[in-house]
């Protein structure tokens, strides 16, 4: 049976590829959970006029992000936390504390588009990827103080 795919499915294909499946797999799996449709003649040209107009929506999200890239570009935030002895901090730093400072700079940028390998345990300058789009992704360096300095 043949299917278009509605979503990107993981291991198995993305969004727009029509893909050759068992029967029990799409009447089981995909087609009840609309993540796909049958490839008739007629959901084929229903898809190419929604994929046009996916095409032109994700071109001007593309744009978009890339205008928020060439912001961010360059841009530092700092952290103030608390430390105690020897400066180990109580707690870490975390994508949402970055997040929330971003936003006092007037940058929305959810805690999911920031990308920390590990929580940042060390006072000082880090360097941290935020990716806004699908290739679109720039570094910003996060500053963590003392608090009250």
């Amino acid at each position: 049976m043949k299917v278009i795919l509605l979503d990107d499915v993981e291991l198995f294909g993305k969004r727009g590829e029509i893909k050759e499946v068992k029967k029990g797999l799409a009447r089981n799996y995909l087609l009840p959970r609309k993540m796909a449709i049958e490839a008739t003649p007629g959901n084929l040209k229903i898809w190419e006029q929604q994929k046009r107009a996916l095409t032109k929506k994700e071109e001007k999200l593309k744009a978009e992000a890339q205008g928020l890239a060439a912001e961010l570009e360059g841009v530092s935030c700092t952290i103030p936390v608390k430390v105690g002895e020897e400066e180990k901090l109580y707690g870490s730093v975390t994508s949402q504390n970055i997040s929330d400072a971003l936003s006092k700079q007037g940058f929305e940028i959810s805690r999911k588009d920031i990308e920390l390998d590990a929580p940042i345990k060390t006072l000082g300058t880090h360097e941290v990827k935020v990716r806004l789009y699908t290739n679109v992704a720039v570094n910003i360096n996060v500053e963590v103080v003392k608090e009250g300095l």
